[in-house]
C-alpha cells in the first residue's frame, strides 16, 4: 500500500490545484486586461447571479447531512454571508448592487430570464452533488476558495482602471468576500486535510473532488463566453436601459 502524503504535502497537492482555477480562463483574462465590453461584463454579472443564490443552497445540503454540531455551527455562518442577518447585506444583494453598477436594472438581475442553460446545468450539477455525496466530500468541493482571494482582489485592482464607468460602490461584493474567503478557508480546509489525510486513496479522492468544482467553475466561465459572444443587436435592449 501506498503511504499517505503528509498533512504539507497533502495540503501542497491541493493548493497546486489552483492551476486550473478560472482565473486562468480566457473570458476572465480578458476580464482582467479591460477587453471585456460593457455587453459582456453585465453577461457575467447576469449569469453568475445563478451561482451567487447557490451558494447558500449548497452550504444547507451540507448541513442538513452534518451530523457533528460543532462543525455545523461554523458552517452556517456561510448561509449568513450570502443571505444576509437581520439589517446587514448579504452576497446575493449585493451582487444585485453589482449588476446596478454595471448598468442593470435590479429585475434583469433578479430574473434570471438570461442564465444561460450551459451555467444552469453545471451549479445545478454542484448543488445536487452537495445534497448527494457525504458533507466531508461537499466541504472538499468547496476548497475552491482557497483560489479566490485573488481572483477577489485582481476585480478590486483592475475594474476602476479598465471600466471606469461602472460605479465602485457595486465593487463591495469582492471586498467583503475578501476577509470572508480566507475565513473559510481555514475551517474548510483544516475538516478536509482531517479526514481525507489517512490514506493515499482518501487523498487522492479529495483532489478528485477538488478538481470536479474546478471544472464546474471552469465550464461556467465556458457558458458565459459563449452567451456573450452570441449577444445580438435585437437582445442587447434590456442591457442599454438606465439604473432607476
Amino acid at each position: 500500500m501506498t503511504k499517505p502524503w503528509t498533512r504539507e504535502e497533502f495540503e501542497e497537492k491541493l493548493r497546486q490545484k489552483g492551476k486550473g482555477y478560472h482565473i486562468y480562463h480566457p473570458f476572465h483574462v480578458m476580464m482582467y486586461e479591460g477587453k471585456l465590453s460593457k455587453e459582456q461584463l453585465q453577461s457575467w454579472v447576469l449569469n453568475r447571479f445563478y451561482y451567487q443564490i447557490s451558494i447558500p443552497l449548497k452550504d444547507a445540503a451540507i448541513l442538513s447531512n452534518c451530523p457533528d454540531k460543532d462543525i455545523r455551527k461554523e458552517w452556517i455562518v456561510r448561509i449568513l454571508d450570502h443571505d444576509g442577518e437581520g439589517d446587514a447585506v448579504g452576497g446575493i444583494e449585493a451582487w444585485i448592487n453589482l449588476g446596478q453598477a454595471v448598468g442593470l436594472k435590479r429585475e434583469d438581475v433578479t430574473s434570471l430570464k438570461h442564465v444561460s442553460p450551459g451555467v444552469k446545468f453545471a451549479v445545478d450539477a454542484y448543488i445536487n452533488f452537495a445534497k448527494q455525496r457525504s458533507w466531508q466530500e461537499s466541504i472538499c468541493s468547496s476548497l475552491t476558495e482557497l483560489f479566490a482571494p485573488h481572483i477577489h482582489q485582481q476585480r478590486i485592482s483592475s475594474w476602476p482602471k479598465m471600466y471606469p464607468w461602472i460605479d465602485e460602490s457595486g465593487l463591495s461584493y469582492f471586498k467583503k468576500r475578501l476577509t470572508e474567503a480566507r475565513r473559510d478557508v481555514e475551517h474548510g480546509l483544516g475538516v478536509t486535510l482531517d479526514y481525507f489525510s489517512r490514506t493515499r486513496e482518501t487523498q487522492e479522492q479529495a483532489l478528485e473532488i477538488l478538481q470536479f468544482k474546478l471544472n464546474v467553475l471552469w465550464v461556467i466561465a465556458d457558458s458565459i463566453m459563449l452567451a456573450s459572444s452570441e449577444i445580438k443587436v435585437e437582445d442587447r435592449d434590456y442591457l442599454r436601459q438606465p439604473i432607476n
